[in-house]
């Protein structure tokens, strides 16, 4: 992280030396110029005391608040010079290479556009939540569960929380799906199970009539803070195992069950968090299969979403639907009239919404929380619901 700061800020910088053209171009207001400059300037202070001098760990709030406002600063003026890098081209060709007042005035009205959005995402994209629904076809799904419905919810990050009435609005929706199971992918908290202790009430209100179950995802180990001691470290998470069960969730440890419907029954698989790079690969899909029928259909839920194409599909008993969560859909990004893009797509290919391959299925849920940046732009909170067909 203190390595890419100073990346980050040229890069802020020289996108702020180059939007200026348009506010010189436009006035020569001193006072402008001040708060135009003072700006920027005590939020990258602000973000290199923090980081440099507080550290990451010590100072998370801060430093997400800070985030926050360089993006307010950087995105929209980022997006508007492309409008006085055109201008600047044709000026080379012209005979007196004076500044348009109106392509200046263009540039603002385009940087507004991103400016305004962010700031909706930053102050009420946290519970902007959204459902997003897929009707998937099986050639071995019993008929018994032709029709059957699954609500998904992931990254709940509990510690993020400030707002009860933002929460039972998503918690609202997730029952009014009506679905027959409700499924959580991982990653309840952000640190500690106390987190969970004030939402407690809220989230035992979730209902289905087959039940609700759940894995652990990254953060729920509590590996990104220093305990005292790693008994601490596990006494939080014996105690984390326990919140799941007085919220109502089976959470399934590399274990798996069966969901019965009139005689017939699918499977339903949970393993632990096994992530790419330096994540803990605590799952164990052998395991978890290993008293499960390879005719059986099945649906696996795993936290991260990378464990598909490394183990999943590779796996020697066919597991017709996945699962995960885990990249928020970095909480920024476009999604517009089919198009999908953000940041975390050059970490993970798989990182929100439906895939395919290999006649199997894997569903990223773009999360129902957040972590670090205090809001969501563009990609917002999701409560996914998946019927199952038979073909």
């Amino acid at each position: 992280m203190k390595q890419r700061i100073p990346i980050i800020i040229l890069l802020w910088l020289f996108t702020d030396l180059y939007f200026f053209n348009a506010i010189h171009t436009l006035t020569n207001n001193s006072n402008v110029f001040l708060a135009y400059w003072l700006a920027d300037v005590l939020i990258a202070a602000g973000i290199l005391f923090a980081v440099i001098s507080l550290g990451v760990k010590h100072s998370p709030k801060l430093i997400s608040w800070l985030m926050a406002l360089m993006l307010l600063s950087f995105i929209p003026k980022l997006i508007g010079i492309p409008v006085l890098l055109l201008e600047d081209i044709t000026r080379l060709f012209r005979s007196f290479p004076q500044r348009s007042a109106w392509v200046s005035q263009l540039t603002i009205v385009v940087a507004a556009i991103p400016f305004f959005g962010l700031l909706f995402g930053l102050t009420r994209g946290r519970h902007h939540y959204r459902v997003h629904r897929e009707t998937l076809y099986f050639t071995d799904l019993p008929e018994a569960f032709d029709g059957f419905t699954l609500t998904q919810l992931s990254d709940i990050h509990a510690g993020s929380f400030t707002s009860e009435k933002g929460v039972n609005k998503g918690i609202d929706l997730a029952n009014a799906q009506n679905s027959n199971l409700i499924l959580f992918t991982g990653d309840l908290v952000n640190d500690k199970a106390s987190e969970m202790d004030a939402w407690i009430p809220a989230f035992s209100k979730l209902t289905a009539p087959f039940g609700k179950y759940s894995v652990l995802g990254n953060h729920d180990y509590g590996d990104y803070i220093r305990w005292e001691s790693p008994e601490h470290q596990q006494a939080n998470l014996n105690q984390l195992k326990q919140v799941h069960s007085q919220i109502g969730f089976k959470l399934l440890l590399n274990e798996a069950v069966r969901i019965e419907k009139d005689g017939a029954s699918i499977t339903l698989i949970g393993v632990e968090n096994w992530g790419k790079g330096g994540f803990h690969k605590y799952g164990d899909l052998l395991k978890a299969t290993e008293t499960v029928n390879d005719d059986q259909f099945k649906i696996l839920m795993s936290h991260d979403p990378s464990h598909w194409e490394a183990k999943t599909l590779l796996h020697e008993k066919r597991i017709d639907l996945t699962l995960a969560g885990h990249t928020h859909g970095m909480q920024f990004g476009i999604e517009l009239f089919g198009f999908k893009w953000s940041p975390i797509k050059y970490v993970y290919k798989q990182w929100a919404g439906l895939y395919h391959k290999k006649n199997r299925y894997l569903y990223v849920n773009r999360g129902f929380g957040f972590l670090g940046l205090k809001g969501r732009v563009g990609i917002w909170p999701e409560v996914a619901v998946i019927t199952l067909r038979r073909k």
